[in-house]
């Protein structure tokens, strides 16, 4: 069954949820879940363009994904739950089908904004591509 689940996270609400439904999840089969947030690097922060003079470091960057998991972790119980926490940095998308590579994941839980299908597409919604990419089944929590 589902041994590994992978829930990416933004911080959102949806995100939230989702690890909500993913730990609950995951006390009852007994799965470990991996919480991943994926920070750009800065280069695809800024584009590659001159940002008048501001610069954001990678560990800048990488400190704020670590805010982002212990904000997507308050006020929910991880008690009984197996719980690793990481931070990669690169496209989402890309990262998070090579985190279902890498580590087996065996189900990926993530949230919807709820775009649409048209909004979606124009926005270019992560769930989305990861959905259709993805080797493994993706619950999608809205």
């Amino acid at each position: 069954m589902f041994k590994k689940v992978l829930v990416p996270t933004d911080a959102s609400d949806f995100s939230r949820r989702a690890l909500k439904s993913a730990i609950d999840l995951a006390q009852t089969i007994k799965a470990e879940v991996e919480l991943l947030h994926v920070s750009y690097t800065p280069q695809s922060f800024w584009g590659y363009t001159i940002s008048y003079g501001i610069t954001v470091t990678q560990d800048q960057l990488d400190q704020n994904g670590e805010l982002a998991l212990e904000a997507t972790l308050t006020g929910l119980d991880t008690s009984k739950v197996l719980i690793k926490k990481k931070v990669e940095s690169g496209h989402p998308v890309t990262v998070i089908l090579d985190e279902i590579k890498k580590e087996g994941i065996d189900l990926v839980v993530m949230g919807s904004h709820g775009y649409g299908a048209i909004t979606g597409s124009v926005l270019g919604s992560v769930s989305q591509r990861v959905l259709q990419r993805a080797g493994c089944p993706v619950l999608i929590i809205k």
